[in-house]
């Protein structure tokens, strides 16, 4: 049958709160090699925060000679204050193909997955699901 996102999607997870700092996040982002971070409230998500969202939101001057008090403030931001609230999501039982459709025509390069409860069950990206479709027209 067709390819759904359960066969692609990572349930090992990055969550955020919605009350943790920029700073915080900012750390997360340097240790792993996520670029989203999605932000749960009780495991239920809240919203996505990504790399590009963080950038923006940080002043460019953090961690250069010509930082200021100001600079640093922007780390003391939080997450509720820079996430996207209304960010697309898939199910499980999503196909790989109408998952692919919604990351093009949203301009967005990945997807969280959650059930009928709004609860975070994982996250699949552009790159799992254009591997897994080459991978697909193989078979």
């Amino acid at each position: 049958g067709p390819m759904i996102v359960e066969s692609v999607m990572i349930t090992r997870v990055v969550t955020v709160e919605m009350d943790d700092s920029l700073d915080e996040v900012r750390g997360i982002f340097q240790k792993s090699n996520f670029h989203h971070l999605l932000v749960s409230s009780d495991n239920q998500l809240m919203g996505v925060v990504t790399e590009k969202d963080l950038w923006k939101a940080v002043s460019p001057y953090v961690g250069t000679l010509s930082e200021t008090e100001r600079d640093l403030a922007t780390l003391n931001k939080r997450v509720h204050q820079i996430m996207k609230r209304h960010h697309p999501t898939v199910t499980r039982e999503t196909s790989i193909e109408e998952a692919a459709h919604l990351l093009l025509d949203e301009g967005i390069s990945c997807l969280p997955v959650i059930s009928d409860e709004e609860m975070i069950e994982g996250i699949v990206s552009w790159k799992d699901i254009f591997r897994a479709l080459l991978q697909g027209s193989h078979s």
